[in-house]
């Protein structure tokens, strides 16, 4: 029997109550979580560190990227004998490791970006729009996201690579298709369940479209999780890049990513280790914060779990112990 709760949808709220019994929404909520959590904190302080970098560091650093100094080549780093551009060593042609990490900072995003927006958006319109209708719809989706699933997605961008000429557009657009099952199959999963409950019912008895009930209705519930997917898949996608980079079939110079860095630098691990060192240090550290944030973020837009997160750390530890001891 169902209660009148349920004639309306449970969407995710972003406003706690304090101890004041002051009532605050809105930024400073998931503001107040994300500096509740330290670890997840920091992680954000480093994408926005790297995104920052991406966007006025090439600027900054003016052509130190490309230019050649032979009289320098293979420069040990943490030495300021030949200016702070130099501070992480230099390449068997002498351009600078920190000026070509900043430039392949743009250019890995520059992939990575675009190809989880692009994947994300179509898989989950029409994942959406699939569990909504049902019926056919669902059934050709799915067997279309069974299909472009059935092929490893780093070895189907091989091949496609191969095959056409490797750039910029078209890894994005590879690495893109190849992601779209991943947002359909969660977004058709969301919107299925979705679509018995009984506030969709009464919007439909009403006289709401369908295209209406997705807007309002459906889109609000599932896009916490489509985030969350979306925040881990950028690591993949990153991941992917470096990968085919370092396959010969990625970016290609003159242009510079973290992934062909490590490629390019492998031949003198022995005698500049740095060369690799550097950008393989930058895909782990990014990743690795990504991975955290998404952890934050998945807590933060759960219901059921987000109250954790509006409890500082140290109250919260003494909480458990507390919880344990009674136990």
């Amino acid at each position: 029997m169902s209660t009148q709760l349920d004639l309306v949808p449970v969407k995710p709220t972003t406003a706690i109550v304090g101890e004041d019994g002051k009532r605050t929404s809105g930024r400073k909520v998931w503001l107040r979580m994300l500096l509740n959590d330290r670890v997840a904190a920091c992680a954000a302080i480093v994408l926005a560190l790297v995104f920052l970098t991406a966007l006025v560091g090439p600027w900054l650093m003016g052509d130190l990227a490309t230019k050649i100094d032979l009289d320098n080549s293979n420069q040990a780093p943490f030495t300021l004998a030949h200016g702070w551009a130099n501070i992480l060593g230099t390449d068997p042609l002498g351009r600078s490791m920190l000026a070509r990490l900043v430039v392949a900072c743009q250019t890995t995003l520059s992939v990575a970006i675009p190809a989880v927006v692009i994947s994300a958006v179509v898989g989950s319109i029409i994942g959406m729009w699939a569990g909504y209708y049902r019926g056919w719809r669902e059934t050709l989706a799915m067997r279309i996201a069974d299909v472009i699933m059935s092929f490893p997605s780093l070895l189907l961008a091989v091949v496609v690579l191969y095959v056409f000429s490797p750039s910029a557009a078209n890894i994005v657009l590879v690495l893109a298709i190849t992601r779209i099952p991943v947002y359909l199959r969660t977004a058709r999963a969301e919107s299925a369940e979705l679509s018995s409950r009984v506030f969709v019912d009464a919007a439909r008895t009403f006289g709401a479209s369908g295209t209406s009930i997705i807007t309002r209705h459906v889109v609000p519930i599932v896009l916490p999780t489509l985030l969350t997917v979306a925040t881990l898949d950028f690591c993949y996608v990153m991941l992917a890049e470096s990968s085919l980079s370092f396959l010969g079939i990625g970016i290609q110079p003159p242009d510079v990513s973290w992934g062909l860095m490590v490629a390019q630098g492998r031949t003198y691990l022995h005698t500049a280790w740095w060369l690799s060192f550097f950008p393989g240090l930058a895909i782990v550290i990014t990743t690795v914060a990504s991975t955290i944030l998404a952890a934050w973020a998945r807590i933060a837009t759960d219901p059921a779990q987000r109250w954790r997160l509006t409890i500082p750390q140290k109250r919260l530890s003494r909480f458990a112990k507390t919880t344990t001891r009674l136990a």
